[in-house]
């Protein structure tokens, strides 16, 4: 008796062909974990270029490097593994925070503390500014989405199961929360709202997306799109209400101390998130056998 097809997670449009799930479902427990992680990545991104003194320029290039390793690793996989998923993630999240800085700022008493002159080795930073580098990281996202539209593939994440489709959503991924540090920055250092300030714009701006979605008209993906891009500066106004001295309206707590404890958050819900996909996995299989 020949054994039974094994049916996967997706339905390919047109065919008969099942194909296995590559990226989780956009969920609460999505966003709580995107922002538990960009929060990581403003605190590590800073620990690392500032804290050690590493530099903007150095530890760019070590967390870019971070990212195309943990980006192999989850291109290869043949179905969404949450510890993947969300390890490329904080790797774009921590190499989007000091590629933004690095864009953004230099080696001017704003950017450098207790008379500083330079911070690591190579340049300090090209100081285009937080308007300057919004615009030219807005600008390549078009780009990316420009190319993905020409491509005909889809921008729905949880149909996004091909090589080509899912490296045009990585390459989104790293730029629109590079994108999302800029904003963050920009809101917290520059537009005078300050940390909590920032942040209380940004989830009301969040707010009003939500309620777009009981609207027909607005399509789910671009409010997709432009939450993923908005809980980044969430994540980052967060990271430095964190971290910051209390006479900038930080806590204080620090980038290693704060980058511990949302390390152990993020670890908490990976394996959360781990182990509902076995038990799904589990059940799946159940029922595609016919085992009771």
């Amino acid at each position: 008796m020949p054994e039974p097809e094994v049916l996967t997670d997706i339905d390919v449009a047109g065919t008969d062909r099942y194909v296995p799930r590559k990226l989780p479902e956009v969920t609460l427990a999505f966003w709580v974990m995107k922002v538990a992680a960009t929060t990581l990545g403003e605190t590590a991104g800073d620990l690392f270029a500032q804290t050690l003194k590493i530099g903007y320029f150095l530890t760019t290039i070590a967390l870019f490097l971070i990212f195309v390793i943990t980006l192999a690793v989850q291109l290869r996989s043949r179905r969404y593994h949450p510890f993947c998923y969300w390890t490329v993630i904080l790797s774009t999240s921590m190499a989007g925070t000091t590629m933004s800085d690095f864009m953004n700022r230099d080696a001017s008493a704003t950017f450098l503390t207790d008379g500083a002159t330079s911070l690591g080795w190579g340049p300090q930073g090209l100081g285009l500014g937080y308007p300057a580098g919004a615009v030219i990281l807005m600008s390549l996202l078009v780009v990316i989405f420009v190319v993905w539209k020409c491509t005909g593939l889809t921008f729905a994440i949880r149909d996004i199961v091909t090589f080509r489709a899912e490296a045009l959503f990585w390459a989104a991924i790293l730029v629109s929360n590079t994108l999302g540090t800029s904003m963050g920055d920009f809101l917290s250092d520059s537009s005078g709202l300050g940390y909590a300030g920032g942040a209380l714009l940004v989830t009301g701006v969040l707010a009003v997306l939500v309620a777009l979605m009981r609207v027909p008209a607005v399509p789910n993906v671009v409010l997709f799109w432009i939450a993923f891009v908005l809980t980044r500066p969430l994540g980052a106004t967060a990271g430095d209400f964190l971290t910051k001295p209390i006479a900038k309206g930080g806590l204080d707590l620090g980038t290693a101390g704060s980058s511990a404890v949302l390390l152990m958050v993020l670890v908490g819900l990976m394996g959360c998130a781990h182990g509902r996909e076995r038990r799904t996995a589990a059940a799946q299989d159940t029922t595609l056998t016919g085992v009771s």
